[in-house]
């Protein structure tokens, strides 16, 4: 593959590596994603959908319990935040695999889970997502795949001050869990 600087038409070098790796970064995202993207289209979902079923199934406290959370809970764990968590809910929920309701005791309030369509459709999709991760990164060895994760993590924390998906308030905990 040749250098980023050609790939992307850059005429003059970079005049940072700084600026070089961010950009690096950022395409390689977009390539990572676009790979992923029609896998995700063929399911009827989105990354940022499937992103949102995956943190609902996460707050699933068993097979006929699941865990409810608020849409600002959803919010905080999106590998990539959205402006409008909302419309993915509306979306998924169109579609049958997530469903909403408000608090008995707080009619602000509104909790989501995934549904047992939910649950199906992400358990159709683990193996192929994870054959596509593999596939991705199979010319890396896990230690390169261990120290890339390490330096990724460093340039985040650099960012956020550490405090990027550390705090996890009782607030945000599934609602059948806090019960």
């Amino acid at each position: 593959m040749p250098p980023l600087q050609h790939e992307i038409g850059k005429k003059r070098p970079f005049e940072e590596p700084a600026q070089e790796l961010f950009l690096a970064i950022m395409r390689t995202a977009a390539v990572l994603e676009a790979d992923g993207a029609q896998m995700f289209r063929n399911a009827e979902l989105s990354g940022a959908t499937y992103n949102v079923l995956r943190i609902l199934r996460g707050a699933t406290i068993g097979q006929d319990a699941p865990g409810e959370v608020t849409c600002g809970h959803i919010a905080r764990h999106l590998v990539s935040p959205v402006p409008d968590v909302t419309r993915l809910i509306d979306r998924l929920e169109k579609a049958g695999l997530a469903e909403r309701k408000r608090s008995s005791s707080d009619r602000r309030v509104v909790y989501v889970r995934v549904t047992a369509a939910g649950l199906k459709l992400l358990a159709e999709l683990d193996e192929q997502v994870l054959a596509m991760h593999r596939r991705q990164f199979a010319h890396l060895s896990k230690a390169e795949m261990v120290q890339l994760i390490g330096l990724l993590e460093k340039a985040r924390e650099q960012v956020t001050g550490g405090a990027a998906g550390q705090v996890e308030e009782e607030a945000d905990a599934p609602r059948a869990a806090r019960r």
